[in-house]
């Protein structure tokens, strides 16, 4: 039972990220109507963001869990949204036209 238990939450985990990928696509292309395969870059970033911030975090002697964990998602989020950022205003926006910012 602990095994099905296990590989039930972690097709639920797998299952809610293919869903964020997804929405993901589909607001981009609904919104710009161009299709951007940067989104397993920004995620892959993200997540890197997060394994380096838990590693300094450990050297540092921080044992708290739940305040590592809000340190990580803080500075994931703003790293990963400063990232998609740049992405969009350097990459995007130069292929929708000049005067894309009047839209």
């Amino acid at each position: 039972m602990e095994y099905f238990l296990q590989q039930l939450i972690n097709g639920l985990t797998l299952g809610a990220v293919y869903g964020l990928i997804a929405i993901g696509y589909t607001m981009v292309y609904g919104i710009i109507g161009m299709i951007n395969f940067a989104h397993g870059e920004i995620y892959m970033i993200g997540s890197f963001i997060a394994l380096i911030c838990f590693s300094i975090l450990g050297l540092f002697g921080v044992a708290s869990v739940p305040l590592a964990i809000l340190v990580v998602l803080l500075i994931a989020i703003l790293f990963t949204a400063a990232y998609g950022w740049a992405v969009e205003r350097l990459a995007y926006r130069p292929l929708r036209g000049p005067f894309a910012w009047r839209r």
